[in-house]
């Protein structure tokens, strides 16, 4: 037998009797007691397996079951806090865009109405620059004629008359 083993596995006498004192040790098989019959061998088996068996059921009936319907609440409770978490973010987040945009809008209001009231002012400037400039220029050809009147000579009447009427007409309007 020893020998037959030795074949199919390749292996020397030696490893196969260590090996097989090992699996005895390892089985907890006490060689000294030859088994009764295969049946009451199986037997044995199957009660070693029930027991196990019935173990396993215990301890998921008592342990893991509770500890998976506790795990389930909390992720249900998370799952519904998260949610709530993201409603109340949300509409915080649109209530402050709709604030920051109503104040955007007021500046911008702001800024048009500043904006007009410069152009106003741009164009009342530049009106009164006009008026100035045609003062300044009526001024200047006032100038003149006054000082051509007064270089007229006595003699150039008809010449004193045109500036003082050119004087007055330029005064008039």
């Amino acid at each position: 037998m020893v020998e037959k083993l030795c074949k199919r596995y390749s292996l020397k006498k030696s490893e196969v009797v260590k090996l097989a004192f090992g699996y005895i040790d390892k089985a907890h098989i006490n060689p000294s007691e030859a088994p009764e019959s295969v049946k009451s061998e199986l037997a044995k088996i199957n009660k070693r397996q029930d027991d196990i068996i019935r173990f396993i059921r215990h301890y998921e009936e008592e342990q893991l079951n509770p500890m998976i319907r506790v795990t389930n609440s909390i992720a249900l409770r998370f799952d519904a806090i998260g949610k709530t978490l993201e409603t109340l973010i949300l509409s915080q987040l649109k209530a402050s865009q709709d604030k920051h945009t109503a104040i955007l809008k007021k500046l911008s209001e702001q800024f048009c109405n500043h904006a007009d009231v410069i152009n106003n002012q741009s164009k009342q400037i530049n009106a009164l620059y006009q008026i100035h400039q045609r003062d300044y220029k009526k001024l200047l050809h006032l100038i003149q004629l006054y000082s051509e009147l007064s270089a007229c000579g006595v003699m150039d009447s008809k010449k004193k008359e045109y500036l003082k009427a050119e004087i007055s007409n330029l005064i008039n309007t």
